[in-house]
């Protein structure tokens, strides 16, 4: 299939992986084994499908773009390990396209408009997950992965770091694609925890007391954590360091300031 003969669709921040080495290095990045269960995000033009079902089980890969998936389904009919939904990542359910099986690899050159909805998502399913490999944008990759006291230590930072072990694999040169993009790439892996690290109503609060802070990270969390709504808190029977800024607070301090919050409103 040569991507070059099709026109990009800007809608769909289409930007086609284009060096067969790259493929190969990514594919690499996955260990397969013959009994993996792989999904693929965005097959594309499938520069990395056509690996995936030489090494893996099974593969079912979603594709947004019409034209591209039937191009897919046509090229791969005999691969009866490889299974094409046309659909939008962020409205398939995973539940049922994954099913009969637990702990997938994930696989995707993730558009930059959707990349985060997509890694959010990832984590809401994090039961049924071994890992993700993701093509992201430098800026992006480096968010996910950095530490406390940086400028970009964030929500995206915090949540990577509670639900996965994440670490970025190598730089990708914005000229091995097509179109070319504006900025270069990274290609992060994200091996995800198998422990549960809250007890019953702590996650939800966590997430909410990580998102209201941070969208107010120049503050401190004395006054940050009163502006968040509907949070029953008592700031004076919080035994925590609220004159810390979000961003000076790992994942075990947020899951410890979650569970003083809970306490102060029992």
């Amino acid at each position: 299939m040569n991507h070059l003969h099709v026109r990009p669709k800007k809608s769909l921040g289409q930007n086609f992986l284009k060096d067969e080495n790259i493929a190969r290095k990514i594919i690499s990045s996955l260990n397969l084994d013959a009994d993996d269960h792989v999904l693929e995000i965005g097959s594309g033009a499938g520069i990395l499908t056509k690996y995936l079902i030489q090494q893996a089980k099974k593969i079912v890969g979603v594709e947004i773009d019409k034209n591209w998936a039937d191009q897919l389904a046509t090229q791969h009919r005999s691969a009866t390990n490889f299974l094409l939904h046309h659909n939008d990542i962020l409205k398939i359910s995973f539940v049922e396209i994954l099913a009969g099986h637990q702990r997938w690899k994930v696989v995707a050159n993730l558009p930059y408009h959707i990349t985060s909805p997509v890694i959010f998502k990832l984590f809401e399913h994090r039961q049924l997950l071994n890992s993700a490999t993701l093509m992201v944008q430098k800026e992006v990759a480096q968010r996910i992965v950095a530490s406390p006291s940086t400028k970009e230590y964030g929500i995206l930072s915090v949540f990577s770091q509670c639900y996965a072990e994440p670490k970025i694999l190598f730089d990708v040169s914005r000229h091995v694609f097509f179109p070319r993009p504006d900025v270069t790439s990274a290609v992060v892996q994200f091996g995800f925890k198998t422990e549960n690290l809250f007890e019953r109503d702590e996650e939800r609060l966590f997430r909410q007391i990580v998102k209201g802070t941070f969208n107010q990270r120049r503050k401190m969390l004395r006054n940050s954590l009163l502006a968040i709504p509907d949070l029953n808190i008592n700031l004076e029977r919080i035994n925590f360091d609220l004159q810390q800024r979000p961003e000076q607070l790992s994942v075990s301090d947020f899951i410890e300031l979650t569970r003083h919050v809970i306490a102060s409103g029992s």
